[in-house]
């Protein structure tokens, strides 16, 4: 078999050109001519170093593309800048993005009754990095036993634990309950609700706002009344 001969330029295949397609009419199959049409494109050939390049972490475009023109390679800025950014977009063997603050927020907050086999394992593998996370996920679950079981006798202990610990946020948190101890135990022991008494207050709140400047007291108090 002879090497067929380019269409436009006339020269042996020996070298890739560009992205065209070739025509062999050379080879006699049963006496009768017939068209083989390659499509060759030159920078397949570079694709497997940029992609190594790129999982050992270089992944400036125009570095690489000067490290391609260093070997002579045919190949332009375009070509490396459209290959990175494929692979940026559907990175090879690329590791599991970690979680977010708002999907630990919510493992730590959600009752462990609530937090599927995944949601363990990913809290598991939190915790064990971070010993201060540790440290304030037991004072959280702590206080969600207080405030579900009506343990708010407890509270006090459960504060001073928490400042000892020193953790950002948290403490804030337990020494603002320190302002109004009393009423904050009597709603963690109780079983009397301020809840309905705030509803109606909003509600009134919400038709207030309905007919500001548009009528007066009469017919607010009427509104309130009928609703």
């Amino acid at each position: 078999m002879r090497p067929g001969l380019h269409a436009d330029c006339g020269s042996f295949s020996g070298r890739v050109h560009d992205r065209y397609q070739r025509r062999l009419k050379d080879l006699p199959l049963a006496e009768q001519g017939f068209v083989i049409r390659l499509t060759v494109r030159r920078f397949d050939p570079y694709k497997p170093y940029l992609e190594s390049r790129f999982t050992e972490g270089c992944t400036s475009v125009t570095r690489l593309h000067g490290e391609l023109l260093a070997d002579n390679a045919p190949v332009t800025y375009q070509m490396v800048r459209a290959h990175i950014a494929t692979l940026r977009r559907t990175p090879a063997d690329a590791a599991p993005l970690p979680p977010s603050v708002r999907q630990v927020t919510g493992w730590l907050t959600r009752h462990p009754t609530a937090l599927t086999e995944d949601d363990r394992a990913g809290l598991k593998g939190i915790l064990a990095r971070c010993p201060e996370l540790d440290t304030a996920s037991r004072h959280v679950r702590e206080f969600g036993e207080i405030l579900t079981g009506r343990l708010g006798a407890t509270l006090p202990t459960w504060i001073d634990a928490v400042d000892a610990g020193q953790l950002p946020g948290l403490t804030g948190f337990a020494l603002h309950l320190l302002r109004d101890l009393d009423a904050v135990t009597a709603g963690l022991t109780l079983n009397w609700s301020s809840g309905s008494i705030e509803g109606a207050v909003n509600r009134i709140k919400k038709i207030k706002r309905q007919l500001y400047g548009r009528a007066g007291f009469e017919l607010l108090r009427k509104m309130i009344l009928l609703q």
